[in-house]
């Protein structure tokens, strides 16, 4: 899990994503488009998320296609945020029947 924060803590493999997310299977070259950096400066970030498990490579006749792989955000999701989800929507909702409930005294009482 280290090796995909480490992935994500960078803003142009950040993007990168981004670029996947919206057009998942782009070449090398496509990817370079959407950045002002050399293709060997690109094929360094992927080669970052690629060790993360973040982008997974194709080849498809002589290209080779980057596609986006969400799982190790949703892992991330499930342990570290999910969580603290829940607790607040059970503490929402906790609060919400409070408040009914204590409306329900006022008008009734």
């Amino acid at each position: 899990m280290d090796a995909v924060f480490k992935a994500l803590a960078d803003p142009t493999r950040r993007k990168l994503l981004d670029q996947l997310y919206l057009h998942n299977g782009q070449t090398l070259g496509e990817l370079c488009k959407h950045l002002d950096m050399t293709r060997q400066a690109v094929t360094k970030h992927l080669t970052v998320l690629e060790a993360a498990n973040l982008v997974v490579t194709v080849w498809q006749g002589r290209e080779k296609l980057h596609y986006l792989n969400p799982v190790p955000i949703q892992e991330i999701y499930d342990r570290w945020l999910n969580k603290y989800e829940r607790r607040q929507l059970n503490a929402l909702g906790e609060l919400k029947r409070t408040l009914e409930e204590n409306t329900k005294e006022t008008e009734h009482g």
